[in-house]
C-alpha cells in the first residue's frame, strides 16, 4: 500500500491518540469525516495499524519489575528457533521479545511483581527444555524514555 501525506498524518495522529474521535481525526488531517474513516480503514486492512491499546502506568497499580534478559540457545536449528518462540509467546510476563543477529539470539523484555517472580520464570523455561542453554539479566532502574510512538517524519523522509 501505498502512503500518501495524508495518510502519514493519520497514523501520526492516531500513534498519539488512539482514542481520538472520527470527526477530531479528520479536523486535524484535513478531511472530512467519510473520506477519513475510510482511510483508517484501509491501514486497518493493510495491516500497517495494528490495533490500539491502552498505556497502563503499572506502577501505579502494584510494584513491578522491568528486565531485558539476553538469551543464548543450545541449538541454532530452525526447528530449535520455534520451540522456543512457540515457549515465550505463551509466557505473559515476556511482554516483548525479538529475535537478534549478532552475540545473542533474543532479547526478551520480561514484567514481574519481583525478583523472585523472575527467577522462577527463568526457572521453569530452563526445566521446561526449550533450548536455553545461557541468560543474561538487566534490570531496568529507572525510565527514562519509554515512548511507543514511531518516528514517522525521519523514517518516511
Amino acid at each position: 500500500m501505498k502512503l500518501d501525506e495524508r495518510d502519514i498524518a493519520i497514523l501520526r495522529v492516531l500513534s498519539e491518540e488512539g482514542r481520538v474521535s472520527n470527526a477530531k481525526l479528520a479536523e486535524r488531517v484535513g478531511l472530512s469525516a467519510s473520506p477519513c474513516w475510510e482511510r483508517v480503514r484501509k491501514l486497518e486492512q493493510a495491516g500497517i495499524i495494528e490495533g490500539y491499546r491502552a498505556r497502563i502506568s503499572l506502577k501505579k497499580l502494584a510494584p513491578v519489575m522491568t528486565i531485558f534478559v539476553t538469551v543464548e540457545l543450545t541449538d541454532h536449528t530452525a526447528a530449535a528457533f520455534r520451540v522456543f518462540e512457540r515457549h515465550v509467546q505463551q509466557l505473559a510476563e515476556v511482554t516483548a521479545c525479538w529475535a537478534l543477529g549478532g552475540g545473542f539470539d533474543y532479547l526478551m523484555q520480561v514484567v514481574v511483581r519481583d525478583i523472585d517472580a523472575y527467577q522462577s520464570l527463568m526457572d521453569a523455561m530452563l526445566e521446561a527444555n526449550v533450548g536455553l542453554a545461557r541468560y543474561f539479566t538487566y534490570v531496568v532502574t529507572k525510565d527514562v524514555k519509554g515512548s511507543s510512538i514511531p518516528p514517522l517524519d525521519q523514517i518516511l523522509g
